[in-house]
């Protein structure tokens, strides 16, 4: 008789689940970050970096509304042009967003979310704090090791698989742990070309 009662419930969920065109997901995404650090340095310009981001997501859709968790690699940062020469300001971090995305036609989506990310990385030779060049260093110790993020942006998941991303993630907590340094905040463009490797559902 349990037997019986958990065979009904499963089926019965299932039958719920394929009536309501629900998917779930788990898939790999990557490609390039176009990246800045914002701030207000009265003796440099801080301009964007191009780096890279890949990781993994999941997808959970139910028609027209989908969750997208994802865990991603991102190289961050900025280049620093002082006194008329390139420098770099190298950041990497973990991100976790949790991306609600609203499907249009076609599998088009708009996209929406808080990002969590973790700093992992951070190198330069410009010092944030005495404001002169350096001999490429390790200046983590100066920078929260965690970072707040507001994420914005479309994208099309295609037949077989296939997904296309573009998304900004506009910070909204300060990066830097020392009163020296100016008030920083990433912001970050990217482009992501991903693959769904499971895929149950609609």
């Amino acid at each position: 008789m349990k037997k019986f009662i958990i065979l009904l419930f499963v089926g019965s969920f299932a039958y719920t689940v394929a009536n309501a065109q629900a998917q779930f997901a788990l898939g790999i995404k990557g490609g390039p970050n176009f990246a800045k650090v914002d701030v207000n340095d009265p003796d440099a310009s801080w301009k964007g970096r191009t780096g890279f981001h890949g990781g993994a997501f999941a997808l959970i859709k139910l028609t027209k509304i989908g969750i997208q968790p994802e865990v991603i690699f991102s190289q961050q940062g900025s280049k620093v042009k002082f006194n008329s020469d390139d420098y770099d300001a190298n950041f990497s971090y973990v991100n976790i967003p949790v991306i609600l995305k609203l499907y249009t036609v076609a599998g088009i989506n708009l996209q929406a979310g808080p990002q969590f990310g973790f700093l992992t990385t951070a190198e330069s030779d410009y010092n944030p704090i005495t404001h002169q060049p350096q001999t490429k260093a390790d200046i983590k110790d100066a920078y929260k090791k965690s970072d707040v993020s507001v994420a914005i942006g479309a994208g099309w998941d295609l037949p077989f698989g296939l997904t296309i991303d573009a998304r900004y993630n506009l910070g909204i907590s300060k990066i830097e742990d020392d009163p020296s340094i100016e008030a920083t905040k990433n912001q970050v463009f990217q482009v992501s070309l991903g693959f769904k490797l499971i895929k149950i559902g609609k």
